[in-house]
């Protein structure tokens, strides 16, 4: 493996409120996975989408919360980094709608915002 391979160097975080289930997050994140420019770049090893336990500031898990982390990996993740934030964006909001079409509710509020490699 070249250096920086297969190494997360910019993240972004998806956050869904408090509202949110556990099939809320799993939705979601098979959903971005599904995602045709996301899943191309998946199948190219660059990018990664994780769910990690929700931390705070300070590094300390905060209940049972989970966050889904789109790692951008390798060489190019700076060129197309700004591009995937928005894809990312584009496709939290084409969740939301489908869930509200499906689902009885509202479905819960999200943000998606840069995050350093490690998800802080």
């Amino acid at each position: 493996m070249a250096e920086g391979d297969g190494v997360a160097t910019h993240g972004i975080r998806v956050r869904l409120d408090g509202t949110a289930s556990e099939s809320d997050i799993d939705a979601l994140h098979k959903w971005l996975e599904r995602e045709k420019p996301l899943a191309d770049l998946a199948r190219t090893d660059q990018l990664r989408i994780d769910e990690r336990i929700r931390i705070d500031e300070a590094g300390a898990p905060m209940g049972t919360g989970m966050d889904i982390v789109v790692a951008v990996l390798g060489g190019a993740a700076g060129a197309i980094f700004q591009s995937v934030v928005d894809q990312v964006r584009r496709s939290v909001e084409a969740w939301r709608a489908n869930r509200r079409e499906v689902e009885n509710g509202e479905p819960p509020e999200a943000s998606v915002e840069p995050v350093r490699p490690d998800g802080r």
